[in-house]
């Protein structure tokens, strides 16, 4: 038999001690699906209090009460990783976003004069933000390797707010004003769940990028199938095992994987730097052929991106 959403709206999970119909009132306000378990603490600290009716007071100090412990168990966590690192604190995660920008025609058509003011004011702010130490900014143009885009920002920062700003200000240019955005990513850093049993002194932890090392650029976003969710966690690392395998067999090829899980659409950014777009080709086809590749559910747009200067890359634009 189904359950419709209104049963589910009403579930309450047996009680154990006596509740108040406004207590109980204040339980079905939280999802059905943690019901159980919030229901099954309040009534834990009730009878560590040797309290035997719960009512609407006593579900708000046991939140509290509970709440307080997680924040507690928070700063405990981060005490013991500070300490694991010889003081220093755990290092924060990055945010990262590839903004991807098409040129309306018509910007080549204006006069040279509000042309070059225009491109002038776009640069000037790109290379203020280059010159910060609050953002890594990296430029790359797709010209002529692509119809749907042209010049690409790669921007890391710890704050999604600096992203917001510095768009602002570029789209108030005369430039800015016939670019459109074609693709943007955001994502962050975080650490790898698998371990790299071949390499396993990996040069970097994926929870701070330091990028701009080659001339080209391979990125697009990437989901896993619901499947693999499912698979243990060993079974998980057994099958990464054979993908990092691969992966390390072309050195040549750095890859700076992000995480988007719940902040964007997809699941991962994935950019491979490299000098050699022939080994990235083979590294991408080898994959094909790994158990891991059975759970790609989406890999593509694909952007073959050139890194240039600030500068250049804008010029490329053709204006």
């Amino acid at each position: 038999m189904s359950i419709d959403d209104k049963e589910l709206e009403d579930f309450m999970p047996e009680l154990q001690l006596e509740w108040t119909d406004e207590a109980q009132t204040r339980m079905k306000n939280v999802p059905f699906f943690v019901r159980k378990s919030v229901v099954r603490g309040i009534e834990q600290y009730a009878k560590d209090k040797s309290i035997e009716v719960i009512d609407d007071n006593v579900v708000s100090r046991a939140r509290q009460e509970r709440e307080g412990e997680a924040m507690e168990a928070v700063k405990k966590k981060k005490a013991a990783e500070q300490a694991a690192n010889n003081g220093e604190p755990p290092t924060r995660r990055q945010y990262v976003s590839f903004t991807f920008y098409k040129l309306d025609p018509a910007f080549r058509r204006l006069p040279k004069d509000e042309r070059d003011k225009g491109t002038r004011e776009f640069i000037d702010i790109l290379e203020e933000y280059d010159n910060s130490t609050d953002m890594i900014l990296l430029c790359y143009s797709m010209v002529g390797l692509r119809g749907d885009t042209d010049i690409m920002t790669w921007r890391i920062c710890y704050s999604m707010e600096e992203f917001q700003a510095m768009t602002t200000r570029l789209l108030q240019t005369g430039l800015g004003k016939y670019l459109d955005v074609s693709h943007s990513y955001l994502s962050m850093t975080k650490r790898s769940m698998y371990m790299d049993f071949i390499n396993p002194e990996h040069e970097e932890d994926r929870t701070h990028i330091i990028p701009g090392k080659a001339k080209y650029l391979f990125i697009y976003p990437f989901v896993k199938t619901r499947e693999w969710y499912l698979l243990t966690q060993f079974t998980r690392q057994g099958i990464m095992d054979e993908h990092i395998y691969v992966g390390n067999k072309y050195p040549s090829v750095k890859l700076n994987t992000t995480y988007c899980f719940g902040i964007d659409d997809y699941e991962f950014v994935v950019a491979f730097e490299t000098d050699s777009p022939d080994d990235f080709l083979d590294l991408v086809q080898e994959l094909r052929e790994t158990e891991g590749s059975r759970y790609v559910k989406e890999d593509t747009p694909i952007f073959s991106c050139v890194a240039m200067s600030i500068e250049d890359a804008v010029k490329s634009l053709g204006c």
